[in-house]
């Protein structure tokens, strides 16, 4: 057996490979919906319900700014998202989901869930932590992302 990684610079095969596997388990379900593993992070962020200007959705989607758009036309013509003007600064648009998104994700999510059920192991909130930590260091200027107890 090889030797475990001991820096980050070890980590990115190992990541990379990591994302690359849960990315086709997760796309296999998404694709019964005819979803991309793109919409599926999209409507992921937008599960909170505070809506998020689209430089953010595209920033976490990791999608550059026009394919963003023509996929976010996608999930409006679907009904799961609507955009509106920010009320603060008028100049930016913010997306959210649709009562019908909000629906649809749920039900996705407990699908997702479900295909990844046994893949679960007790040391899955404390490898969340470490990476979560690990994007910290990677990126100081991200908002911190919700890690399980």
């Amino acid at each position: 057996m090889p030797d475990l990684p001991g820096t980050p610079t070890d980590l990115l095969p190992l990541l990379t490979r990591a994302e690359r596997l849960l990315s086709r388990r997760v796309g296999a379900v998404l694709a019964a919906e005819s979803l991309s593993i793109e919409a599926w992070r999209v409507l992921g962020l937008l599960a909170d319900g505070l809506g998020h200007p689209m430089t953010e959705v595209a920033a976490e989607a990791s999608l550059p700014p026009g394919t963003l758009t023509k996929l976010v036309d996608q999930l409006v013509d679907r009904n799961l998202v609507f955009r509106r003007v920010d009320p603060v600064d008028r100049r930016r648009i913010r997306a959210y989901l649709t009562e019908r998104g909000r629906r649809e994700h749920a039900r996705l999510d407990a699908a997702v869930r479900a295909e990844l059920a046994a893949l679960t192991t007790s040391d899955d909130a404390g490898l969340a932590r470490q990476l979560d930590d690990l994007i910290g260091r990677l990126d100081p200027h991200r908002r911190s992302a919700p890690v399980p107890t």
